[in-house]
């Protein structure tokens, strides 16, 4: 695909609608070689670090919903160390770590990993506040009383809050460009490492 000017940014973003569509039809692969292509096509357009971002937040939601644990732990434990490197980190910085760490205590609890899962959602907390990741504070408490904490569960406490980028009220249908058959055929998985 060659495309000029603005035209570049309107790519990468429809694409990612478009694998946004499919994820809301939980065609998850599908979904990520969309989002795999929208990461390429932003990079090469030098858009700002944001779509990085945010479509690599989509691949992971993917990969969490198709039970792709280890390599959302893979992912997350690599941003972790990629943020405790840096200093403190302006605001956003820490933003984007409290979600990596709860993303990986829940993501822990699903694979069957709890204390790993609960050392990583206490630093998601202390780096976020009370009140700001409600999902990872409900998975906490469970714990805490001892509860049963399935991947069911800790589902649906994802949904009734909200932690899901990917939304039917965030998607704008009409934008999405799906990809051609032959364009980023390769592995389902994410296949990044993260980035600032």
């Amino acid at each position: 695909m060659t495309v000029v000017g603005n035209e570049r940014h309107r790519l990468h973003l429809d694409i990612a609608e478009a694998g946004k569509v499919h994820a809301l039809g939980h065609r998850h692969v599908e979904a990520l070689r969309h989002y795999r292509e929208a990461i390429r096509l932003a990079v090469a357009a030098k858009a700002p670090e944001v779509f990085f971002r945010h479509y690599a937040q989509c691949a992971l939601e993917s990969l969490e919903l198709m039970a792709s644990y280890d390599e959302v732990i893979r992912f997350c434990e690599e941003a972790d160390q990629f943020h405790r490197q840096m200093t403190a980190g302006n605001p956003t910085q820490r933003r984007d770590h409290a979600a990596i760490l709860e993303r990986l205590g829940l993501v822990r609890i699903k694979a069957g990993q709890p204390e790993a899962g609960i050392e990583a959602l206490r630093r998601a907390i202390a780096l976020a506040g009370p009140g700001a990741l409600p999902a990872a504070e409900d998975a906490l408490a469970w714990l805490d009383r001892r509860l049963a904490v399935t991947p069911e569960r800790v589902l649906a406490s994802q949904k009734r809050h909200r932690y899901f980028t990917v939304r039917a009220d965030q998607v704008d249908r009409s934008r999405a460009r799906p990809l051609p058959a032959d364009i980023g055929t390769r592995s389902p998985g994410l296949g990044l490492a993260p980035t600032a």
